[in-house]
């Protein structure tokens, strides 16, 4: 007969789920992002090495396709970059600031609006590619205007805009 496992270690959280500790899960949080940055320098590096491709393609060749490709890659190297920033302030923060976000999704949207340019497109495609850029363009201004970061405490307790001080 075997004996009964002991209670007690079945309720200590080391010994039950030792993943779930918060300092280990922070730690392996950490190491994925490191690991996601370092794919997504990679990332950059490849598309900077085909814009330069492109680049040469477009001096030797037919300039509009080669000027087509190269403004994609350039619009996706800058999202790539907007999410090392989101990234970056993620293990800084230990928190992933909103405005990055928006910013992220702005330069996405704002290079699909420019990649209408060189294919077919109907006038519904680009009055709602602009109505979910001017609305996250709001909503960037409002996360900025109402940030915690961007907010002092006054001697009454009320908070105060820094860049509403700084502006009068």
């Amino acid at each position: 007969m075997s004996e009964a496992p002991d209670q007690a270690a079945f309720n200590d959280p080391a010994t039950v789920a030792p993943l779930l500790n918060p300092r280990t899960f922070n730690t392996m949080t950490r190491l994925l992002v490191s690991g996601l940055m370092i794919c997504l320098g990679l990332w950059i590096t490849g598309a900077i090495v085909d814009l330069l491709h492109q680049l040469y393609i477009a001096a030797t060749g037919e300039w509009s396709r080669g000027a087509e490709k190269m403004i994609t890659d350039v619009v996706i190297i800058l999202a790539i970059l907007e999410l090392v920033r989101t990234l970056q302030s993620y293990l800084e923060l230990g928190r992933v600031k909103v405005t990055l976000i928006l910013d992220a999704a702005l330069v996405v949207l704002i290079g699909e609006l420019i990649s209408l340019w060189y294919r077919e497109y109907t006038a519904q495609e680009v009055l709602l590619s602009l109505a979910v850029i001017t609305l996250l363009t709001l909503l960037r201004i409002v996360t900025m205007r109402y940030s915690p970061e961007n907010h002092i405490t006054g001697d009454e307790g009320s908070c105060q805009s820094q860049s509403y001080d700084s502006a009068q």
